[in-house]
């Protein structure tokens, strides 16, 4: 029988689903067998529909239910995430693999219990694999990152990240975070063994912007410039004090909300939207591929004034595929990249002065760009942030991962 590549995903929200998508492609090119294994929740996600459609001999997805409760001695286990995820993670390994012999395991956002590792061990016995990390922050303020000063959580996460990647099986982690494997290489210079951690650049298939009056028209698109906010759309975006902003702006930009709201989200929209000028333009569904590629030539701006969002932005990225601006927070990665200025106007602050500042540079920024971008001494990490360079990465992650032994180091410090 052969041996599969499993790619084991839960969630198939934001943009968790396309790294399942672009890992199951990865091997798939490679010529190896691929299962991706998800709650039953995503049965009608369009990626789930796509596989279970064209039937490719190469790519199978599995839809694997929680697991029974646990056991009343690990019940209370069981209220933090990190174990009941673990849990997950071990069950869906357990159910695949009593139907196929799995050769690797692939883990597209290992943050699910990542910090669970050192008390749990691998949830995939003997077997290979490799997490790409999205999360970590706790070493933020040690290179430079603006971050919430929380000393001992922190070093409580440094401490278990030590040991988890000692893991068992666990033969490369991966980091979004370019800024992950530099601290790493120091925090574990004296230790004996561990797992290989490597900078996995943040992929945007290889795409330039269209004229923008084609994609304007496409999108039935008004007259003006257009500010963009894209994905998930959550409290965390900053679109409560977006709209506060827009709302006290001359001139203000025709706002873009593109992608699926939350409950709180889409109330506050449907009681706020109308009060601005122009009229907001408001898309709360699935972004399919075409409309994306649409939206991000047809606008001028991409807002990125997150709040509490220490990670990588994937919006980031596509910002500086397209050749946008960005009007964007001074904290985390996002601030990182942005450092300088360099890709716009970065904020130090959600105050409606500082948005109204901030757009409208941006906005005289684009115009005089023209489509191009310039980057800043962290912004020239972008230009490798590609599919291909994303897909490389992860084969030749699995190709030491197949190669190695079986038998990583026990957990120890």
């Amino acid at each position: 029988m052969t041996q599969a590549v499993l790619i084991i995903e839960p969630n198939f929200t934001g943009h968790r689903w396309r790294y399942a998508q672009w890992a199951a492609q990865a091997f798939e090119e490679a010529g190896l067998a691929c299962v991706i294994a998800t709650m039953p929740s995503n049965e009608d996600h369009p990626l789930a529909r796509k596989i279970v459609e064209e039937r490719r001999p190469g790519l199978e997805i599995a839809f694997v239910d929680s697991p029974p409760p646990a056991p009343s001695i690990a019940a209370p286990a069981m209220r933090v995430s990190y174990a009941r995820y673990h849990r997950y993670f071990a069950h869906a390994f357990a159910r695949v693999g009593a139907c196929m012999p799995v050769s690797l395991v692939v883990v597209p956002y290992v943050d699910y219990f990542l910090y669970a590792l050192p008390l749990l061990g691998s949830p995939f016995d003997d077997t290979p694999w490799i997490g790409i990390t999205m999360r970590a922050t706790f070493h933020h303020r040690d290179v430079g990152v603006k971050a919430p000063d929380r000393p001992l959580v922190n070093a409580i996460k440094a401490r278990l990240f030590r040991r988890a990647v000692k893991a068992r099986g666990l033969n490369a982690l991966l980091s979004i975070d370019p800024t992950l494997p530099e601290w790493s290489t120091h925090a574990l210079a004296r230790s004996r063994s561990h797992a290989t951690i490597a900078y996995l650049a943040d992929p945007f298939p290889d795409a330039r912007a269209d004229d923008p009056a084609a994609a304007r028209s496409r999108l039935n698109f008004g007259p003006g410039p257009h500010l963009l906010v894209y994905g998930s759309m959550t409290d965390r975006k900053g679109i409560r004090e977006l709209v506060t902003a827009l709302e006290h702006m001359a001139h203000a930009p025709t706002l873009v909300v593109a992608g699926e709201q939350d409950e709180s989200m889409r109330a506050f929209l449907r009681s706020q939207a109308p009060r601005l000028t122009p009229k907001p333009i408001v898309i709360d569904r699935f972004i399919t591929d075409e409309v994306e590629f649409d939206l991000f030539s047809a606008c001028d701006v991409v807002w990125l004034g997150y709040k509490g969002h220490y990670g990588m932005s994937g919006v980031l990225v596509q910002a500086y595929r397209f050749g946008k601006r960005v009007v964007a927070t001074s904290e985390g990665l996002i601030g990182w990249f942005c450092a300088g200025g360099k890709l716009g106007p970065v904020l130090d602050d959600l105050s409606p002065k500082a948005i109204v500042c901030g757009i409208a540079e941006a906005l005289a920024e684009a115009a005089d760009a023209g489509g191009r971008t310039i980057l800043g001494s962290h912004g020239a990490l972008l230009a490798l942030n590609t599919l291909d360079a994303f897909k490389r990465t992860l084969r030749d992650a699995a190709a030491v991962s197949v190669s190695a032994s079986v038998s990583a180091p026990a957990l120890d410090e």
